[in-house]
C-alpha cells in the first residue's frame, strides 16, 4: 500500500507530491503558474491520498491507476508513458522511470540558489554556494548514516551494548541526587545500547546546557564548547564514561554527546578514523569535495566564513574567540559537530536522503534502512515534549518525535507548524 502526501514549497503553491511503497516511488512538482513535471516509478497499488484537493486527487489517481494496469501488463516504461499521455493532469508533464532507475530520482525544487548576506562583516565578501562554514550539529546525520551502514553489513546491531565497543561505558554510573561536588549515583539498570546513542536517550549530555549538575561536571572536565586539546576521540570517550549519566539509558531524551560516542563506535568497528571512514563511504561517493573535519588548503580557507558570537552586553555580532575559529586538524574528530562544508556540498547529502539513499548512481544507504531511521523510535511513539528534558531548542518539542539520527513531525496539528507527517 502507498500513501500520497503533500509538502508546501512556496507560500500557498502546492509544491511536492510524493508517494512510495516497498518497491516504487513517484514525485510530482506542480506549479499552477507554469508547467511542472513529474518523475514516476510504476506502482502496483495506491492506498489513499492525503491533503490533496479533490480535482487534483482525481487526476493523479487516474494516472496511478493506469500506471498500475500497465505494470501488471508488463508494458515498458515508454509504453506506459504513451498510455497515460491522454490523461490531462493540469500543469504537469509525466515521465515514467523503470524501478532500476529509482536511484536517479531527483527533486528539482531542492536548490541552493538565491544566495544572501556576506561571509564576513569586515570584508563584505558575499555569502555564496561555495562559502565554507562550520556545520556543527549538521555533522550528526552523517555519523548516524555511517553507523547504519555498519548495521546493514551486520557488523553492529542496534541493541548491542555500547560497552561491547567501548568497555569503559559498562561501569558508567547514573546520577540520582546531590551536588556537583558530592553527587549520589547508582548503577545502570539496563546497559546503554547503540540505538540509545542514535536517539539521544543514552543519558549523556552537553556541558553547555547549564541545566543539570552533570552538565557542570562536563564543564569542570573541559567539555563545554569543545574538549581538552590533548584528547582524541578515544580518550574523550574514556573520560565521558567516568562521568555520571543524567538518567537511566532509554528512559528519557537529552541532547548531548551521544553522536560523538557513536562516531567512536564507527572507528572501532571499521578500523578507520572518522575522517577516513567519511571520505571512503559518504563524502567521496557523494562528491562532497569541500566537506572535511578541518581546512588545510588556501583555496578553502579563502572561502571560509567568519564566525561570530553575540556580544554579552549589546548582543551585536562579535568575532568568536580564536579557540572556536581555528580550522586546523583537531585532536578529536567530532561526529557530533566537527565538520566544515558548503551549502552546495550539504545539498548533495540532503538530495541523497530525498532520493531514498542514492545520488548520481552511488548508493550510500538502503532505502528501507532510511525509512526505518525516519520512524519515531521514542518509546510509546510519544513526542519530545513528553520524554525530553526541557532544553533550549530552535524548534518546539510538541508533536515532534525522534528517529535514528533524525527528528520528525509525528503530529502536525499538535506542533502547530503547517506540515505533513
Amino acid at each position: 500500500m502507498a500513501t500520497i502526501f503533500t509538502r508546501i514549497i512556496d507560500g500557498d503553491i502546492p509544491g511536492t507530491f510524493i508517494w512510495r511503497d516497498d518497491k516504487c516511488v513517484a514525485f510530482m512538482s506542480i506549479n499552477p503558474m507554469s508547467h511542472g513535471h513529474a518523475l514516476v516509478v510504476p506502482i502496483a497499488e495506491v492506498d489513499h491520498w492525503v491533503d490533496l484537493d479533490p480535482e487534483l486527487s482525481q487526476h493523479l489517481f487516474a494516472v496511478a491507476h493506469h500506471i498500475s494496469k500497465a505494470q501488471q501488463a508488463a508494458f515498458s516504461p515508454e509504453r506506459v508513458g504513451l498510455i497515460i499521455a491522454g490523461y490531462e493532469v493540469p500543469h504537469t508533464h509525466i515521465h515514467v522511470l523503470p524501478t532500476n532507475e529509482m536511484s536517479e530520482l531527483s527533486f528539482p525544487n531542492a536548490s541552493t540558489s538565491g544566495d544572501r548576506g556576506v561571509r564576513s562583516f569586515e570584508s563584505k565578501e558575499p555569502f555564496a554556494e561555495d562559502t565554507v562554514v562550520r556545520l556543527y550539529s549538521m555533522t550528526k546525520p552523517l555519523t548516524t548514516i555511517a553507523a547504519m551502514q555498519l548495521v546493514e553489513q551486520g557488523l553492529v546491531q542496534l541493541k548491542d551494548p555500547v560497552a561491547k565497543f567501548i568497555p569503559a561505558f559498562s561501569a558508567t554510573p547514573v546520577y540520582r541526587s546531590g551536588s556537583v561536588q558530592k553527587p549520589m549515583t547508582e548503577p545502570q539498570t539496563l546497559p546503554m545500547l547503540v540505538w540509545h546513542l542514535m536517539t539521544h536517550m543514552s543519558g549523556l549530555t552537553y556541558g553547555f546546557h547549564n541545566t543539570h549538575p552533570v552538565d557542570a561536571m562536563y564543564r569542570n572536565q573541559g567539555f563545554e564548547w569543545g574538549q581538552p586539546e590533548d584528547l582524541d576521540l578515544a580518550a574523550c570517550c574514556e573520560r565521558w564514561a567516568q562521568l555520571p549519566l543524567v538518567f537511566q539509558p532509554g528512559t528519557e531524551w537529552n541532547y548531548g554527546i551521544s553522536t560523538d560516542v557513536l562516531g567512536r563506535i564507527v572507528e572501532v568497528v571499521s578500523g578507520l578514523d572518522l575522517e577516513e571512514y567519511f571520505q571512503q563511504h559518504i563524502l567521496g561517493p557523494l562528491g562532497m569535495t569541500d566537506t572535511s573535519f578541518y581546512i588545510d588548503d588556501a583555496n578553502r580557507r579563502s572561502r571560509l566564513a567568519e564566525l561570530y558570537i553575540p556580544h554579552l552586553e549589546s548582543g551585536a555580532a562579535t568575532p568568536a574567540p580564536a579557540s572556536l575559529r581555528r580550522p586546523e586538524r583537531p585532536s578529536m574528530l567530532s561526529g557530533g559537530g566537527g565538520l566544515y562544508g558548503t551549502a552546495a556540498d550539504y545539498m548533495r547529502f540532503c538530495q541523497m536522503i530525498l532520493n531514498g539513499g542514492a545520488l548520481d548512481g552511488e548508493r550510500v544507504i538502503g532505502c528501507h534502512t532510511l525509512d526505518y531511521m525516519g520512524k519515531n523510535h521514542l518509546p510509546g511513539n510519544v513526542d519530545l515534549e513528553a520524554i525530553g528534558r526541557p532544553l533550549f531548542a530552535e524548534s518546539a518539542f510538541v508533536g515532534v518525535g525522534f528517529g535514528l539520527g533524525f527528528s520528525g513531525v509525528i503530529d502536525a496539528v499538535a506542533s502547530k507548524v503547517p506540515s505533513t507527517t
